[in-house]
């Protein structure tokens, strides 16, 4: 039997309690419809930290049962295009193609699909054994966790391109290329590979990796592999086609090299152990009046900015730091013009991280005129295009243009007039959206000659 003392502290607890329940429920759900602002009132500093505790156990949940690969969240706004799936619109009618690297949410698993965009036909899959894959690298150092976090069920095939004698290159944490069957041709190992894969005009290809151990010096630097705290030392590395390593070298070293030192440990910047972070490069195959052959474009999304880098001499011929902020992909239109793909993402004092301060957008670089323009700006907006990080546009030579918005699962098409021709929404059978792993549009003549050769020489595959 409880003592009087005892129901009167029970009863103090239940009054104090139940108000309280009821006005934290309150402070949830206010946060949540935005209703946290009349006149000068603000009470958006009780609502945040009320929601965020309130979300607490869904996160718990999130991250011991739910997929990561999967880009929909039902705490988060619901874009208005999750109610989509697949390709939505026109095809297009000239012959072009897709190589579209995602995440299969009905198989759990990474794939790349060969679509044909003048009627959205599945052509050919590839879907590789990467645990298979994984056993044949040693896993230590920078690949220790490997057969954990990037497992079949953990991977998407990055940047997948098709190479002329018909195998597909993509990217994980190693480099890899496999053959119309999905069985590996090669991996390289010999650095964590990251970001962009391209090819230059003689078939090299060029692609991003951490140094490790890291080329700077110690005491600068650490001695620490990056996912446990240490020093992204990103590098530009050329390799033959056949695999062979043709050049590597740090951009960090590239940067104090050409007196840029201050901008990797000055004061002030966001990213202490990653201020460089590489996510593009394009090679230059031809002579120009701003460039030679065999220079290559590097965009650096810490530094919002883009580089023109001549490894012959190790020189920065041009430095471009404009309109766009944390960027990703960038292309040649001619012989004087560039495009970015700018994110447009910002970090202010009070997001916690980086938020798009707007759209993206679709900047031009102007060599002969030194002056920065934006692409079918109104289009990105009307069709809220937004992602926060990664992100790839092109400019087609008929002046379409194709991006592909990573962060939500989205890519879409839109003609030169602005208009919106296609998209695809990568969802699955369970109505969730799951993640896409930048993909390639083929359109130049070289591009489909190879897809045309691949379709005509590919043999069937066991299943």
């Amino acid at each position: 039997m409880f003592k009087k003392i005892e129901i009167w502290i029970l009863y103090l607890v239940i009054l104090f309690t139940i108000p309280f329940t009821i006005g934290f429920g309150v402070l949830v759900r206010q946060e949540i419809e935005g209703t946290t602002k009349k006149g000068n009132i603000d009470i958006s500093f009780l609502t945040k930290p009320a929601a965020y505790i309130a979300r607490l156990p869904e996160k718990v949940l999130i991250t011991i049962l739910s997929n990561p690969m999967r880009l929909n969240d039902a705490w988060d706004e619901d874009r208005s295009f999750y109610n989509q799936e697949g390709f939505n619109g026109d095809n297009n009618l000239e012959e072009s193609y897709l190589l579209l690297s995602r995440y299969d949410g009905n198989l759990r698993e990474g794939i790349v699909e060969l679509v044909d965009l003048t009627n959205f036909e599945v052509l050919h899959t590839w879907n590789p054994d990467i645990n298979k894959f994984n056993k044949l690298v040693k896993q230590v150092d920078e690949f220790k966790y490997l057969s954990r976090d990037d497992n079949n069920s953990r991977t998407v095939l990055f940047h997948p391109k098709l190479a002329k004698d018909g195998g597909l290159l993509f990217r994980d944490k190693s480099l890899r290329k496999i053959d119309e069957c999905s069985n590996l041709i090669s991996q390289k190992t010999h650095e964590r590979f990251h970001h962009s894969i391209e090819t230059d005009l003689d078939g090299n290809i060029w692609a991003g990796t951490y140094m490790y151990p890291q080329s700077l010096p110690i005491k600068k630097v650490g001695r620490d592999i990056t996912d446990e705290g240490g020093y992204y030392d990103d590098s530009i590395t050329k390799l033959s086609s056949d695999g062979e390593i043709l050049f590597e070298k740090s951009v960090s070293q590239i940067f104090i090299d050409n007196g840029l030192e201050y901008l990797l440990f000055g004061l002030g910047t966001n990213y202490e152990d990653d201020p460089i972070h590489f996510n593009d490069i394009q090679p230059v195959d031809f002579e120009g009046e701003y460039w030679k052959k065999g220079d290559i474009f590097i965009s650096l999304r810490n530094q919002s900015m883009v580089l023109l880098y001549r490894p012959a001499t190790n020189e920065i011929i041009w430095k471009g730091t404009g309109p766009f902020s944390l960027q990703h992909d960038v292309d040649i239109l001619d012989n004087y013009r560039i495009s970015i793909f700018n994110n447009n993402s910002k970090r202010f004092a009070n997001t916690g991280g980086s938020v798009v301060d707007g759209n993206n957008g679709v900047i031009i670089y102007n060599f002969k005129t030194n002056e920065y323009s934006t692409y079918l700006a109104e289009s990105l907006i009307e069709n809220d295009v937004r992602t926060v990080a990664q992100g790839r546009s092109e400019i087609l030579p008929n002046g379409d243009l194709f991006i592909e918005e990573t962060n939500y699962g989205r890519t879409l098409y839109l003609n030169s007039d602005g208009s919106l021709k296609w998209t695809h929404i990568n969802k699955a059978d369970d109505g969730n959206i799951y993640v896409v792993g930048w993909s390639r549009i083929l359109y130049m003549q070289d591009d489909i000659q190879t897809v045309n050769n691949f379709l005509k020489s590919k043999v069937k595959c066991d299943i």
